[in-house]
């Protein structure tokens, strides 16, 4: 008998699925220490990239709730942004996807019990991916629903700039050194996306804003980078 489930990235409706999506921001002081230039520029400089990641994501078609855990120098349409916990990466991705849980969590107790809502694919994307486009999210996201568990890596391939999963599979996240290596051996299958691709150019040193310099930049850091 033909299963009755949808296709995956699919509602039931046939419709597409949008994914919560968790975005940690280190800004002020602690953001990008490893680019080395002066204080005052770094700081803008990350919270150029911060600022350029989300509006992308945003406008992604694929993407539904946005959470950001730390600040942004400037509020963002449809953007819920969270206190950062402290405790590093981990635990802002920690506090991210809990603030997602419990937001789903409202809105399927608040909803009427015939219009079809449930819950969302879940997803963690770094937040200094300044040349990321809405495009290249989107055909993540889509090639992600095809797995219990997906990540992309970044451009030097031991990195990783997203991490899914679909509904009601839990996250392993492993952000940190090595990560692509700890993701993959976590269970997450990693996603072919071309080198070129904004979406793997996250950025913490001199060396990678000169690669990502060639790229179609978001409009903030070009700004800056044109300055």
């Amino acid at each position: 008998m033909p299963s009755s489930a949808p296709p995956a990235g699919r509602d039931a409706r046939g419709g597409a699925v949008r994914v919560g999506l968790v975005i940690p921001v280190r800004g002020g002081d602690r953001g990008k220490t490893r680019l080395d230039v002066e204080q005052a520029r770094r700081s803008a400089l990350a919270a150029a990239f911060a600022l350029d990641t989300v509006a992308a994501a945003r406008a992604a078609s694929l993407v539904g709730e946005v959470v950001v855990v730390g600040a942004l120098a400037e509020p963002v349409d449809g953007v819920r942004v969270i206190a950062d916990p402290g405790g590093g990466l981990l635990a802002a991705v920690l506090a991210g996807l809990g603030a997602l849980r419990m937001s789903t969590a409202q809105a399927g107790a608040g909803a009427d019990a015939g219009a079809g809502a449930g819950p969302a694919p879940t997803a963690v994307l770094l937040g200094d991916l300044p040349a990321l486009r809405p495009v290249e999210l989107d055909d993540a996201l889509a090639a992600a629903a095809l797995h219990e568990r997906a990540f992309v890596p970044d451009a030097e391939g031991s990195g990783t700039s997203l991490i899914v999963a679909r509904v009601g599979v839990p996250h392993a996240p492993r952000f940190g050194p090595d990560s692509a290596a700890r993701h993959r051996a976590a269970g997450y299958v990693e996603l072919a996306l071309p080198a070129g691709s904004g979406l793997r150019h996250d950025v913490d040193t001199l060396d990678q804003l000169r690669a990502v310099a060639s790229l179609a930049l978001g409009p903030r850091t070009r700004a800056l980078l044109d300055d």
